[in-house]
């Protein structure tokens, strides 16, 4: 009797999780029917991350997709329970997963139209490139050619300022998707009809512009200091190497926090900084088994072709996990130092 009454309370238990998570589970099943291995929980996930794959996307580059995705399907999965208790009624997360969406499309180049941000003149900068532009903008091809022949920086210092570089040029690009995702809310906005719903989305717009205005602070103030450094160099007490982190601790010491609250995130950026560090090695080996995959194919010895697949597979999961587990921590920093933390972190 004992025995049947706990059976009884497992299935109960089973049946209600299977209720409570019912949508998600038929989402993967209408991704597997044919017993294809299901990477998302949610079924647009899925398709895009199929999408990518037939794509031939550069190894780092899946890499970075699915690691996005997998932030995408953890919010997206938060926000689902977060309906389901009533909140979020003015809609503002769920505007702020459905941009975040439209970013990771325009990001890989799966948005269905041609990446014309570089080239609209009515975007951040208004040239045409130029053979021999190593970032497609004029100020940071100038500052970087400066540092570059200053004299300045030994070697590892120019690596570093070049990571750095290459941070500011991909925070320009992801304003330029956000302004793009403005751009059509702004045009969806002036067909609606219902009162109601002009309310609602006059305060998602709202909440759009703010970011747009704190994306150009922050691209300000990080071109102010690329700037800095090429004329003066690199400081002895420079804390960090790592842009992102470089741009969480620079936005930490703008913020409220008190000095033991910024002594207490130094230390955890220090971690965070191994890991981002951890996590690039493990990408250059991606990308060297994925060449040398490619050599020993081209040769045609199958077992040889068995070994490495098996150890760049190994690899590409490693890279997958820690990108996960690296962009996790990426976003709980960001939200500790500000309110609105998740917009400076979608990407």
């Amino acid at each position: 009797m004992k025995m049947q009454f706990i059976i009884l309370i497992s299935l109960f238990v089973v049946g209600a999780m299977a209720g409570k998570y019912s949508k998600e589970i038929n989402e993967q099943k209408a991704s597997d029917k044919n017993n294809n291995q299901v990477e998302f929980r949610i079924a647009k996930l899925n398709q895009i991350w199929e999408k990518a794959l037939r794509m031939q996307l550069a190894p780092v580059r899946l890499s970075e997709l699915h690691s996005d995705l997998k932030i995408q399907e953890k919010d997206e999965l938060q926000w689902k329970k977060l309906k389901a208790e009533g909140l979020d009624e003015d809609g503002e997360r769920e505007a702020k997963l459905r941009r975040n969406f439209s970013i990771i499309l325009a990001k890989y180049g799966m948005d269905g139209k041609k990446d014309t941000r570089t080239l609209d003149s009515n975007r951040l900068k208004d040239h045409d490139f130029k053979e021999g532009d190593t970032f497609d903008d004029p100020r940071l091809d100038k500052l970087w050619n400066k540092a570059k022949t200053s004299g300045k920086f030994s070697d590892e210092e120019l690596q570093s300022l070049q990571r750095e570089f290459k941070h500011h040029k991909d925070r320009i690009n992801e304003y330029n998707i956000v302004m793009d995702t403005v751009s059509r809310t702004e045009e969806i906005h002036k067909n609606v009809i219902s009162p109601l719903e002009g309310e609602v989305k006059e305060h998602v717009l709202h909440q759009k512009h703010a970011d747009l205005k704190q994306r150009m602070r922050d691209l300000n103030q990080g071109f102010e200091r690329l700037r800095k450094i090429t004329h003066e160099g690199y400081s002895d007490d420079s804390e960090f190497k790592e842009p992102r982190v470089i741009e969480l601790w620079e936005m930490a010491k703008r913020s409220n926090l008190s000095e033991d609250e910024l002594d207490s995130l130094k230390e955890e950026l220090k971690h965070f900084e191994t890991k981002v560090e951890k996590h690039q090695h493990y990408q250059e080996q991606l990308e060297l088994s994925h060449q040398k995959l490619k050599h020993v194919e081209a040769l045609g010895d199958e077992d040889h072709i068995m070994r490495n697949k098996e150890k760049y597979n190994t690899l590409a999961e490693k890279a997958r996990e820690m990108g996960y587990k690296m962009k996790k921590h990426l976003q709980d920093l960001t939200n500790k130092i500000s309110p609105n933390g998740l917009q400076h972190n979608e990407l």
